[in-house]
């Protein structure tokens, strides 16, 4: 019997609140990490300590979650969480930093198939699951928010080296979150039968299936250009102080947020495509603009500081709606399978992104971080244009 979605939406927000926060502390840890002695490459490189595992965990977390299903393996993920913030406040070796993120990127790998997979078994329309989506994944927005907001009061106050400590929070976070988890009923497909899990996935070899899987990575490669970068870029070249740095970058999260809340109210009224073109189409006018303001007035005006966070509002609906267009048309015993593809491109868009990002920042290429970031844009929609045409020759058959 398929479960309310109102009885269900709220520990799905809960859960992808506690992943962005533990994901997305990556730029205070830069922002702290790089007073120290410890370089930018260095921390480049973290952050594929935190993707990596992400890639590598997803396709053999499938049969996990299969054999558990998608409630215990998700409540497992979320302990594990709660446990290893319970840790960090009391380790500083940059080693540890290392671990922490690979098991938390290991642990988001279940909990994101956990997540799409009981939101695909639940709802089957294509843009009421859009809505959902929207709903639960604006609360990753938040999640950076709080992230940023309450760690940056955290290191400007007379408690600034106490700042791990906040990770504490996050545990108690993740025990709320599984015990209303434990007290909810959900659909679950079908166990599947132990098979080949690359003979499956040789199913998903198409050229729409691997057009989508571009268009993922790209959307992920610039985000995270934002949502770990931007602080330093604030800092470094904008020259204002660590705590301005992460308030300003707050705002681009609240943007974020209602982009995707906007999107959820609003997306049964268009078309997914021509929604999702008209908000890439915004995003490059916007960043025309920056750089106009940088090369034309002043390539440190304070004006991108509130320009910046406005891109939030149409970057971030553009992850959740081609997500539920092509997540409608998988199967729903294939779909955790299909999540692990998701989740891998997605690690991997992250990663790349951010080593590149370091050798931006390593040598002090930072006017050209705005100009490298529309250049990523107008290549996720020369993509996301072959993507939308390809599939829709495909399913008009």
């Amino acid at each position: 019997m398929t479960a309310k979605l109102s009885k269900i939406s709220l520990p799905l927000k809960l859960t992808f609140l506690i992943f962005s926060m533990v994901l997305n502390c990556m730029g205070l840890i830069i922002l702290q990490l790089a007073d120290t002695n410890i370089t930018y490459g260095e921390l480049g490189f973290l952050e594929s300590f935190k993707d990596l595992p992400i890639a590598f965990i997803s396709l053999f977390a499938v049969g996990f979650i299969n054999k558990t299903g998608s409630k215990k393996a998700l409540i497992a993920a979320l302990a594990i969480v709660g446990f290893c913030s319970c840790l960090l406040p009391f380790i500083e070796e940059f080693w540890f930093y290392k671990v922490w993120f690979a098991i938390i990127g290991a642990c988001f790998a279940i909990g994101k198939i956990c997540v799409f997979g009981i939101i695909r078994n639940n709802i089957s329309d294509e843009k009421s699951l859009a809505k959902t989506m929207n709903s639960v994944e604006a609360s990753f927005m938040i999640g950076i928010f709080v992230v940023n907001t309450g760690f940056g009061w955290l290191i400007s106050s007379q408690y600034s080296e106490f700042w791990r400590f906040g990770f504490l929070l996050i545990a108690v976070l993740s025990a709320i979150t599984i015990f209303l988890l434990s007290k909810i009923e959900i659909t679950e497909s079908k166990p599947s039968e132990s098979k080949n899990i690359f003979a499956e996935l040789s199913r998903f070899t198409t050229p729409v299936v691997a057009l989508f899987l571009a268009v993922i990575f790209f959307i992920v490669f610039v985000e995270q250009g934002f949502n770990s970068w931007l602080p330093s870029f604030y800092k470094n070249h904008l020259k204002v102080n660590s705590f301005f740095a992460l308030q300003a970058t707050s705002f681009l999260s609240l943007f974020s947020y209602a982009g995707r809340t906007v999107t959820a109210n609003i997306i049964r009224r268009f078309s997914l495509s021509k929604y999702y073109v008209a908000c890439i189409s915004l995003i490059i006018a916007l960043l025309l603009a920056i750089l106009g303001i940088q090369y034309f007035d002043s390539e440190d005006s304070k004006m991108l500081l509130f320009l910046f966070p406005v891109i939030g509002l149409f970057l971030s609906p553009l992850y959740p709606v081609v997500n539920s267009k092509m997540i409608t048309l998988v199967d729903k015993e294939k779909i955790n399978l299909f999540t692990s593809l998701i989740v891998i491109f997605s690690s991997l868009g992250s990663s790349v992104s951010s080593i590149i990002m370091a050798v931006l920042f390593g040598k002090q290429l930072l006017n050209f971080y705005p100009l490298y970031i529309l250049c990523s844009v107008i290549l996720l929609f020369v993509i996301s244009l072959m993507y939308f045409n390809v599939s829709k020759r495909k399913y008009r058959k």
